[in-house]
């Protein structure tokens, strides 16, 4: 089946404008990840949709979002403070979500996340749009994490690996064939992502850095998108694994956890496994 939609998971840190990060070198009118965002929807006319819901500081967040949207040049932004499964399901709120053209999820939280809008009719306009109309849905850290069907809860990563290290719970299910972390390579978290393929051997782990995101097309065609890198962790060849056999808190072991590392445009296909590596010399998009 076709999939209309395009998802944005973005690995958090993502560049608003706002000139506070020398580390974030690509241009941000040109080629930063939220002028990307705007440009799969092809036009600054498109309404915009902002969700904070995950954030402890929502208002501060949304206010963010809309002075990095309006430097873009966007003008019909609105901000869905959803903070209760009443409000998730208020008429104004879901017509909101219905007329948008962008919904971009912040960081924060998870688990709030899933907990007001899992099981939601907003939940239920997220995934029909998902499929059905050319929406593009993305998010940032906990709002990029909570796109999957098994979705990271939390655990630290020098506790991953020992077996339970991590807590897994349920995401919105728009991306079910992967598992995704965020801050990845600035908080060090390869262990996550490892224990949590290691409990879902038939899935894809994605750990995106700050500031660095893809674009899936089609429920399937990625492609890396800012300034860091995307690790993609590929246990369809384990030959190994002891999650299933080791007590709760036991060191595990995998063998033949196959890992790519990916950076801006560099391409990935789900399906498949196919990488399609940007040249050295070519020019960044």
């Amino acid at each position: 089946m076709s999939i209309k939609g395009i998802l944005i998971p973005i690995g958090g840190n993502e560049d608003k404008g706002l000139g506070l990060d020398e580390n974030h070198t690509l241009d941000f009118i040109h080629e930063g990840i939220l002028s990307r965002v705007v440009r799969e929807a092809g036009s600054t006319d498109a309404p915009i949709v902002i969700i904070p819901t995950a954030s402890q500081i929502p208002v501060k967040v949304g206010e963010n979002y809309v002075q990095a949207f309006e430097k873009l040049g966007c003008t019909r932004i609105h901000i869905l403070n959803i903070r209760t499964k009443k409000e998730a399901n208020a008429p104004e709120n879901l017509r909101l979500l219905e007329e948008a053209a962008i919904i971009m999820f912040s960081g924060g939280d998870q688990s709030r996340i899933t907990r007001i809008i899992g099981e939601s009719k907003m939940k239920e306009i997220l995934v029909r749009k998902y499929h059905d109309e050319p929406v593009v849905i993305a998010g940032t850290s906990a709002g990029a994490m909570a796109m999957s069907e098994e979705m990271i809860a939390g655990g630290k990563s020098t506790e991953a690996m020992y077996k339970g290290g991590i807590r897994m719970g349920k995401g919105l299910g728009l991306i079910p064939g992967l598992i995704i972390d965020s801050h990845f390579i600035q908080r060090g978290r390869f262990n996550r992502i490892a224990e949590a393929t290691a409990k879902h051997p038939h899935l894809l782990g994605v750990g995106l850095a700050e500031d660095t995101g893809i674009i899936i097309r089609n429920g399937n065609d990625c492609q890396v998108i800012g300034s860091g890198m995307v690790i993609f962790f590929d246990p369809s060849q384990l030959t190994h694994n002891t999650e299933s056999i080791l007590p709760e808190g036991t060191p595990m072991s995998m063998a033949n956890l196959i890992v790519h590392i990916l950076a801006n445009s560099d391409q990935f296909r789900i399906s498949d496994r196919k990488i399609t590596v940007l040249p050295v010399d070519a020019p960044w998009e």
